[in-house]
């Protein structure tokens, strides 16, 4: 990885704070001392609620905010547009339909298991029919591949508003689906994170790997092209791993705005467009951001807590605005 000294500097020190205040964030405000004497291993209740539950979720969280600054870098990278965001190509409507399912279906699993697992592969099926539509048409091209992003993600759209109508009941309340598409960030076990852990870094070695195809890309495809890249080849390949790790974001996390959009911005600012350190640095910066907004979504209106979702978009709503209207004036 490709990360100027001086930026690090900045980043770890952000991180940290990040950290920090996620720890310390909630209805019950933890203070430096008592965040000390958790980690120094004291066994009273509040301790133990430190370590088992809230430093996990908010280890959960920084992971899940670098793979939605990963996912919104290869996308925005793929597309050749500062404007594109993770759920581009149907996988937000994928990953909705597949929560619906788990939430609303008695299927005799983990109610963990059932969601992440149901979200993934919503979220993956999704691009893969984007992508099987797209050449179906006759187009690989990134502008085909969007318009197929947008019909897919409406026929998913409709589907699930139909299984919400149809699954519904007395007995299930539609109020869990609603609530996990608005964002939230699951509590893990300490193996559950581990495997996101080490799945996520699975997810940066690939992403790693097309960063010299995303900086030939951004020259167009017929000077990709003319370097060597087959560009089909290519944009299928990066789309694919792209949606990997949105799925896996969306498994733990749900449906967060703004922060795949947001993160490779301020990464770019930072680093530059080269994508061998653009790639983790907004991973850093997605880590960064998620942390805070899901201490701020557990603190601001005790004891109940806000949906991640809604805290991102308020955060990403107004940066969103600025970024377009910077783009018009260019």
């Amino acid at each position: 990885m490709s990360i100027p000294l001086r930026i690090a500097s900045r980043l770890v020190p952000l991180l940290v704070l990040a950290l920090a205040f996620g720890i310390a964030a909630g209805h019950d405000w933890a203070g430096p001392a008592r965040i000390v004497r958790a980690l120094g291993g004291a066994d009273d209740l509040r301790s133990r609620l430190l370590l088992e539950w809230r430093l996990p979720r908010v280890l959960a969280a920084a992971v899940v905010g670098s793979l939605l600054g990963l996912g919104g870098a290869i996308f925005q990278g793929v597309f050749r547009n500062p404007l594109a965001e993770p759920y581009l190509l149907g996988s937000a409507g994928g990953a909705a339909i597949g929560a619906t399912v788990a939430l609303l279906v008695p299927l005799g699993l983990p109610s963990s298991l059932a969601l992440g697992g149901f979200s993934f592969l919503g979220a993956w099926g999704a691009t893969l029919m984007v992508l099987a539509v797209a050449r179906g048409a006759g187009t690989r091209d990134a502008a085909g591949l969007l318009l197929a992003g947008v019909a897919v993600a409406a026929m998913l759209g409709a589907v699930r508003s139909f299984l919400m109508l149809a699954l519904s009941d007395e007995s299930v309340s539609l109020q869990v689906v609603l609530s996990w598409t608005l964002g939230g960030v699951q509590t893990p076990t300490w193996e559950g994170l581990a495997w996101l852990a080490g799945l996520s870094g699975l997810a940066l070695g690939a992403s790693l790997r097309l960063a010299h195809g995303l900086d030939l890309l951004g020259l167009g495809e017929d000077q990709a092209q003319a370097f060597g890249l087959d560009t089909a080849r290519f944009v299928a390949r990066a789309i694919l791993v792209g949606a990997a790790i949105v799925a896996l974001a969306v498994a733990y996390g749900g449906l967060v705005a703004f922060v795949g959009l947001t993160a490779p911005h301020v990464a770019r600012w930072w680093v530059g467009p080269r994508h061998r350190g653009l790639l983790p640095v907004s991973a850093a910066i997605g880590a960064l951001l998620v942390m805070v907004c899901d201490g701020l979504a557990r603190s601001v209106l005790p004891p109940a807590e806000i949906p991640l979702g809604l805290v991102t978009a308020a955060a990403g709503g107004p940066f969103f605005l600025f970024l377009l209207r910077r783009r018009m004036r260019a």
